[in-house]
């Protein structure tokens, strides 16, 4: 077929398969449909990227020296990132071509193609002129089934990186579940995080696009993305729709811990305690709460690291795919702009994260989650910039469990672009000019997005509540713990938090339980009265090990059915993001640790707990406590349960504490590891 000279300004060049181009970009001149105009787009300037390869620089016709950059019509006026080793001029080389195109030594070339052609590939796609190699990390599987629909979405991300002119990898990621992995799935996400640094970093990819989804699966694409700093997006598959019950909303998650309450109080049976949790989980997806998966997800957009829109898109929408196929676009410009996760996760952006988690009422995990990622990013962030950045703003989105509504009313109502552009307006996120992933500044990717519905993104001026950021707590009981203010109920407020003489501050007796085991077992005949602080120890990520959700306990039957269903909790693991208990989480030291002096608490011992100083101090004696720690034996708070794996082991051997991220602490160390030497060959 002819060149259409018009269209192509009198000439072609011959590519490197020969294929003559026509005017719509199709090799095969067949017409475009207008509804493709992204994927035309991106598909022609691919075209001229790969004629300016083939070509070599333009001249500079003002100056009459060679050009030293080759900006196209859709790049940016950004400089080159700061954490590219390899040039970005043209013709920048893919990194998939150290494997694929080896000129000095075809055998190798050969070697790292055959095998790839053995179900279907064409030598011509894994050359460089076949565009860049983009991986998609597939969260989803079986044992995995709020990222299971990841599996259909990633068949919308190949076309849109096809459309584009890239070759998509799908590949397993290791999975994690987090209401079926025991002891806890928090042993995971290190793991998984792990796992993928290694694929990305010894396969041939240019790029990838993350599948995320539930709790700790984003965090543990955005470590790797930042220990690899390889071109990076996530795609989040979105929450479930909402759960309906005899015409109330029913949260998955949430509705658990309302579950157990009911059937501790007498009030459901078994039978009826699977049913009644059921209804929460109508499809597929994550948490339709606001729980650690959307906060995760929501956090993900805020950092620029997805696409704007869409965290909070159900699973099932339409469109879902469609962002699936926009994202898959998008990754093969990113790869062909040379744009990278640290360019685009900086400080300023977890500033940013920061505020959004205290708009949308996130899960208190974010602190744990965000640090990691932080670390792995080499970016600081201490727990002291969540009530800098976050404590004094207020709570806006009306979702369970702080509020009543779900995520397909969030998504309605504008989702994670019309919070920030509330928070821009008012002049409460820090840095709307951040970067993200399509190029574009947050203020760009949010411009008129406030929200019409008012029921569930409230203003500014009309908060749910105020104040409602995370409260970082220190104090002779512990170094550090983190409180989540937006769950208090106005019932806990006025039992605890409303004597006039001492407003936000109570002293309260303890009831100290040595894990889950014995909370279950001791719940009913412990000494727990309304005014008790309900204590568990032994389960933080050494303990446990790994940290599990267990900090969030109910009181016992007898102060259900007189309606009082929650006490002040104090532990050294985590809690649920769908659980409203206002718990003191993530106390450090742990008390498996040496010099915890929570492995010497006692029942009887006496609290105070003060939020206008950020306290929580025990009120015994030090010389009782020296006495204390001499006596301490195995049962009493440093009963450490067997390690069962090799896993569990480099586990407890290598994690941080809570505060710092419970990440690996030689993991944290590699850093920016695809912009350095390429992996030697392998034969």
């Amino acid at each position: 077929m002819a060149c259409n000279a018009a269209a192509c300004g009198g000439g072609c060049a011959p590519t490197a398969g020969n294929i003559p181009c026509s005017a719509n970009g199709h090799p095969d001149g067949a017409a475009a449909d207008i509804e493709d105009y992204k994927a035309e787009i991106v598909r022609l300037n691919s075209r001229v990227r790969e004629l300016q390869s083939l070509l070599g620089p333009a001249p500079n016709l003002a100056s009459g020296t060679p050009s030293t950059s080759s900006v196209t019509a859709d790049d940016d006026t950004r400089p080159a990132s700061a954490h590219s080793s390899a040039p970005t001029t043209p013709p920048r080389r893919l990194r998939s071509s150290y494997w694929f195109d080896r000129k000095e030594d075809p055998a190798l070339t050969a070697l790292y193609t055959e095998r790839y052609l053995n179900y279907g590939l064409t030598s011509r796609e894994l050359k460089p002129s076949g565009g860049p190699k983009i991986g998609i990390a597939q969260s989803g599987s079986d044992l995995a089934p709020c990222n299971r629909h990841g599996i259909e979405l990633a068949k919308r991300i190949r076309a849109g990186i096809i459309a584009a002119g890239g070759v998509p990898f799908e590949f397993p990621m290791h999975p994690i579940q987090e209401t079926a992995r025991r002891p806890t799935a928090a042993l995971d996400r290190n793991l998984a995080a792990l796992s993928l640094t290694e694929v990305l970093h010894g396969y041939p990819l240019d790029g990838v696009v993350m599948i995320t989804g539930c709790d700790k699966t984003t965090p543990a694409c955005l470590m790797a993305a930042a220990t690899v700093n390889l071109p990076a997006i996530c795609f989040n598959v979105g929450p479930m729709l909402n759960g309906w019950s005899n015409g109330k909303r029913i949260g998955s998650g949430t509705v658990i811990w309302e579950a157990r309450e009911r059937y501790t109080a007498g009030e459901i049976d078994s039978d009826q305690v699977l049913e009644m949790i059921a209804s929460g989980t109508p499809s597929p997806g994550h948490c339709n709460t606001m729980g650690t998966a959307l906060t995760m997800n929501i956090i993900a957009e805020t950092l620029g690291m997805a696409l704007p829109g869409s965290a909070v898109v159900p699973a099932v929408h339409r469109e879902r795919s469609q962002l699936a196929f926009d994202t898959g676009l998008q990754i093969v410009d990113m790869v062909h702009r040379n744009v990278l996760p640290l360019d685009i996760m900086t400080r300023k952006a977890f500033e940013n994260a920061i505020v959004a988690t205290t708009l949308v009422g996130g899960s208190s995990n974010a602190v744990v989650h965000l640090k990691a990622i932080a670390e792995h990013a080499h970016v600081p962030l201490e727990m002291e910039d969540w009530y800098k950045f976050g404590y004094a703003l207020p709570l806006l989105v009306n979702m369970q469990p702080a509020g009543e509504m779900l995520s397909e009313d969030f998504h309605r109502a504008g989702g994670v672009p019309a919070v920030l552009a509330e928070a821009i307006e008012a002049g409460k996120l820090p840095h709307p000019d951040a970067l993200t992933v399509n190029g574009k500044t947050i203020r760009d990717n949010v411009q008129g997005k406030i929200t019409w519905d008012r029921q569930t993104i409230k203003p500014f001026q009309q908060p749910l509540k105020v104040n409602a950021g995370f409260l970082p707590l220190s104090g002779t009981l512990f170094d550090s713990a983190i409180m989540k203010t937006s769950v208090i109920s106005p019932e806990f407020r006025d039992t605890f938090l409303a004597n006039p003489a001492s407003p936000n501050a109570f002293e309260g007796p303890v009831v100290v339980f040595d894990g889950p085991e014995d909370y279950h077992e001791r719940l009913e005949t412990a000494p727990i009265t309304p005014h008790t602080i309900m204590v568990m120890r032994g389960v933080g990520p050494l303990g446990y090990p790994g940290s599990a959700e267990v900090v969030n306990m109910h009181p016992p039957s007898a102060l259900l059915k007189q309606g009082i269903k929650s006490l002040p909790c104090i532990g050294d693991g985590r809690q649920s993001g769908t659980s409203g208990s206002p718990s003191i989480l993530h106390v450090t030291p742990e008390a498996a640790t040496e010099g915890s002096k929570l492995a010497l608490l006692r029942d009887g011992d006496v609290l105070r707990v003060d939020l206008n100083t950020r306290r929580v101090d025990l009120l015994v004696s030090e010389r009782e406590l020296a006495v204390r720690r001499k006596d301490l034996t195995r049962k009493r708070g440093r009963c450490i349960p067997q390690t069962q794996t090799g896993w569990q082991d480099i586990h407890r051997r290598e994690v941080s504490d809570l505060s710092e991220g419970m990440v690996f602490k030689r993991a944290k160390a590699f850093h920016n590891v695809a912009q350095g030497d390429i992996p030697r060959d392998n034969h």
